[in-house]
């Protein structure tokens, strides 16, 4: 198989889809792999990098996206390369499909087959293709929280460890799963008071017996919710349903009781923000207010640190993307149910069923397609 990677177009967006190890190993398992110019530079990987690995370097995207069997990238594809997308190609990366209607029309009309990181499970409803830049992303929105909180970019101008004689900033994190506890993470590691919400007790559980008295865990019912938001210097939103949009858990209205100055980090804006008045920024312009309070919604937070990320994100999709072209699509989702769900869109069919609920489409199930 022919398998492709772009230079990604997003805003201040530097990850790449196959580092040079990724494409060695295709290479190395008898696949042609074209990498276009550039693509790797956002993490210190050359042309000449790729080369000497086996790699053919092609001038344009155009020319990838005309000449590859599979394009493997990180974030989901702009118009411009869905344009350039056609029936029986492979995509293979981050989609997030329900809050994007546009990409799903796009995707749907082009007639590919599109595997989306962010539906493919492990054991025990893991996401394990998710995993690596929930980590980053959680771990990141500390330090991007921490700098919102100074008054210069119109935070309330607190340090969120304190220092001796001056209490630390209160953090509020929404959600215990991978996001919150790296975000818990690194707020109880500068000093800061960090209360930890989320539904499930067996969560709760294990939060507490790994924090100890480091951080506070609470069972997130709307009324310690609301307390836990309003007596807040940071709050980060951490919640995920897996492929759906995010819930809307921090409403205006709840805006009205937080410390003027005080920062909301939407860490699940990628699929559609957990607060109500959340929407995606950039990192060119990453804050914005809305009632004295400070908005950061960057929906590439891990590509702000983009050879971390990309190592990290490379590490778990090399293996799939190996089986996929080994075995071709059909035969590795055939092979490996965890992968299977993976599968968003093929051939002008919705196949992941929180996309079709939210954006209206008839349901295909997977199992129809591989029978």
């Amino acid at each position: 198989m022919r398998v492709g990677t772009v230079t990604e177009i997003k805003n201040h967006e530097y990850r790449v889809g196959l580092t040079p190890e990724s494409a060695s190993e295709l290479v190395a398992n008898g696949h042609e792999v074209w990498v276009q110019s550039g693509a790797g530079l956002g993490i210190g990987a050359s042309d000449e990098q790729y080369s000497a690995l086996g790699a053919k370097v092609i001038a344009t995207a155009e020319e990838v996206f005309a000449g590859c069997d599979m394009i493997v990238k990180v974030k989901e594809p702009l118009a411009p390369e869905r344009a350039m997308l056609r029936e029986g190609q492979i995509l293979y990366t981050y989609l997030h499909l329900a809050p994007d209607p546009a990409q799903t029309e796009d995707l749907l009309k082009s007639g590919v087959t599109a595997i989306a990181y962010e539906t493919v499970t492990g054991p025990n409803g893991a996401l394990p293709l998710l995993k690596p830049m929930s980590q980053v992303a959680g771990r990141m929105s500390i330090q991007a929280g921490a700098t919102a909180l100074q008054k210069a970019q119109g935070g309330r101008g607190v340090l969120l460890g304190g220092v001796p004689g001056v209490m630390p900033g209160k953090v509020a994190v929404i959600g215990g799963g991978v996001v919150g506890f790296n975000a818990a993470q690194m707020a109880a590691g500068l000093g800061a008071d960090v209360t930890i919400l989320d539904r499930n007790p067996e969560v709760l559980e294990r939060l507490g017996n790994y924090f100890e008295a480091r951080a506070k865990t609470r069972f997130s019912s709307l009324a310690n919710l609301a307390e836990s938001v309003a007596d807040a210097d940071l709050v980060i939103g951490a919640v995920l349903i897996p492929g759906a949009a995010a819930p809307k858990l921090v409403t205006r209205e709840m805006l009205g009781t937080m410390k003027k100055g005080a920062v909301l980090v939407d860490v699940a804006i990628d699929q559609g923000g957990c607060f109500e008045t959340s929407h995606a920024t950039t990192h060119d312009d990453p804050t914005y207010m809305v009632d004295g309070i400070v908005h950061y919604c960057v929906a590439n937070m891990p590509g702000a640190v983009s050879r971390t990320s990309t190592y990290a994100l490379n590490n778990v999709t090399l293996p799939h993307a190996l089986a996929i072209a080994n075995l071709g699509w059909k035969g590795a989702l055939a092979r490996d149910p965890h992968l299977a769900e993976g599968l968003n869109v093929h051939a002008g069919k919705v196949t992941y069923k929180a996309v079709a609920t939210e954006l209206g489409y008839d349901y295909t199930p997977v199992s129809e397609l591989l029978a």
